[in-house]
């Protein structure tokens, strides 16, 4: 039986569905692992393929690709160097299975399967995967491993079931998305496991951004007493070394490594939206983005986020002023772009704003004008953007927040047109913290310029779509302080209007907020992906009826 073992946390950025390159990374993992000694490698949640493969692992020939790169790796292991555990689709006995498998020696040595199936907000795993039986330690070089996958951690049967079985160590592999405060949720129930089993606990989470879910990574030891031996960075991809040893009572103890700093409050928030658009753009294949830049705070902090995440010269502002865009918001755009270190080209649309007015002068005859006129102008600069988007390749970012897309204010097929969007799970309220804490910090993971890159003008001045004169958010929206209070309670903790309203809102207020919430689902079912944030981001998370005749109750 050793009495040592260095076990190395392989904190990665897998691509969903790219098999070969997910197996040369996890290659190059075992190569730098091997270079320290390590005896075994420890992967995150279906590193293999990547997490999530949602309806990939229904196709027969993906799981075949699977189980024959699986078989390389299981060769690679005939060198004597480390073990490796990895996650993958498992097809087992007739039944696909997420499975955690130990490579040694040139063989598959154990297959562990997922017990605990999450079924809610962005996962639905319990209907591509069959749930697998609490199983008892995997033996590994005299050491006894239990084996968990992610949801397996958050319930007792499992770790129980491995403790009672001679488990000495808990491996908990992970795709773990991020959610705000979810680092200290994880935590929680890590503690948990330990105190229920007595067991130290090794936790690896994957990193980076798939769709709209991102990964922070933060993988952590922690031993029987539930002390923190090590912690990995968080939004990085990273390798750590634990090292392991036996006390006289026969307990293996992790010593103390390398303990990251944890990324909390509006830099996590920040980052998020950083690692989810670089992925997204860079996975995809795109070679940059496109900003609108109006010269308001949306697109100040989009821009932003932009250009921390893939670099200036992947980023092209384009003001696009019409007769009512105000001199200091074209000052202020410029001051951005400027600021950023962009490039920042003009469009003016005025002279075709003039002519579709024209064109519809007949057909708008006699009728007042409202929001059709208003609307034309986000719809124009939704073509420009398109149309350069097609033109130059680069993708065009959507600059919307949580509270416009709430309740409706946002143009369809206007400034709705885009194919990501950074600001989709943030509410009004948190743009402005976050533009006052980027113009404060800059990170070492960000590629953008050091100190204020959003002028504080923009920061200050009222929030206005300048679709018509002496336009404000205000004319028809509560202030973003209020709005925001009555949308957390009705989208994140789904409180009644009296709930509501016992907050400090009139009923009056809650019930029309409440109304444009339900009336917009619409909107919201075309618009472009975005950075999950909350536990309630609007997609899968929040899965409301577009046809809704509950609305009518509640008016």
């Amino acid at each position: 039986m050793a009495k040592k073992l260095r076990i190395a946390l392989a904190q990665l950025n897998p691509v969903v569905g790219d098999i070969e390159g997910n197996i040369a990374i996890l290659r190059e993992a075992r190569r730098s692992a091997a270079e320290q000694g390590a005896d075994l490698v420890i992967t995150g949640e279906l590193s293999v393929t990547g997490y999530p493969p949602e309806d990939l692992v229904l196709q027969p020939a993906f799981c075949r690709d699977v189980e024959r790169w699986v078989k390389t790796l299981v060769d690679d292991t005939r060198d004597g160097g480390p073990a490796l555990l990895v996650g993958a689709p498992w097809q087992h006995q007739g039944k696909l299975y997420n499975a955690g498998l130990l490579l040694d020696g040139g063989e598959i040595v154990a297959e562990r399967f997922k017990h605990d199936l999450p079924n809610y907000g962005v996962f639905d795993e319990a209907r591509i995967f069959s749930q697998g039986p609490t199983a008892g330690p995997v033996a590994f070089r005299g050491l006894r491993l239990g084996i968990m996958l992610c949801e397996d951690m958050w319930f007792e049967e499992v770790a129980e079931t491995l403790s009672e079985s001679g488990a000495q160590i808990l491996v908990v592999m992970n795709g773990s998305p991020y959610e705000t405060d979810k680092e200290n949720i994880r935590l929680n129930f890590a503690v948990a496991r330990v105190n229920e089993t007595g067991l130290p606990l090794i936790y690896v989470n994957q990193v980076g951004g798939q769709d709209e879910l991102v990964f922070d990574g933060g993988s952590f030891v922690l031993d029987a007493n539930n002390r923190l031996c090590l912690q990995a960075e968080r939004w990085e991809e990273s390798l750590v070394i634990s090292e392991w040893g036996v006390s006289d009572s026969g307990q293996w103890l992790c010593n103390r490594g390398p303990i990251a700093e944890d990324v909390i409050g509006l830099e996590a928030v920040y980052s998020a939206m950083v690692v989810g658009l670089r992925d997204y753009v860079r996975k995809n294949g795109f070679p940059g983005v496109l900003v609108g830049l109006s010269g308001g705070v949306d697109s100040a902090l989009s821009a932003a986020v932009a250009v921390d995440a893939l670099g200036a010269d992947s980023v092209l502002s384009i003001r696009m002023p019409s007769r009512f865009s105000s001199r200091h918001s074209l000052e202020d755009a410029k001051e951005c772009a400027a600021l950023l270190q962009v490039d920042c080209k003009t469009v003016p649309i005025g002279q075709a704003h003039d002519s579709i007015e024209e064109m519809l002068s007949e057909s708008f005859s006699g009728r007042e004008p409202n929001v059709a006129e208003e609307n034309i102008q986000a719809r124009i600069r939704g073509l420009i953007l398109m149309a350069m988007s097609n033109k130059l390749g680069q993708m065009v970012l959507t600059t919307g927040n949580k509270s416009e897309m709430s309740v409706g204010y946002a143009t369809l097929y206007g400034d709705m047109c885009g194919g990501f969007s950074v600001l989709k799970d943030v509410y009004k309220t948190k743009v402005y913290k976050l533009c006052e804490w980027r113009n404060d910090h800059w990170k070492k993971r960000f590629l953008g310029p050091k100190g204020r890159v959003i002028p504080q003008s923009i920061i200050e001045k009222a929030p206005s779509a300048e679709l018509r004169p002496d336009q404000t958010d205000q004319d028809s929206l509560p202030p973003y302080d209020q709005l925001d209070d009555i949308l957390d309670g009705l989208v994140e903790q789904e409180l009644s209007n009296s709930e509501i309203v016992d907050r400090g809102h009139s009923n009056e207020l809650v019930k029309k907020i409440r109304g444009l919430l339900y009336l917009s689902e619409y909107k919201r079912r075309q618009g472009p992906p975005g950075v999950k944030i909350t536990g309630k981001a609007f997609g899968r998370d929040r899965r409301y009826p577009i046809t809704n005749g509950y609305l009518r109750m509640t008016q």
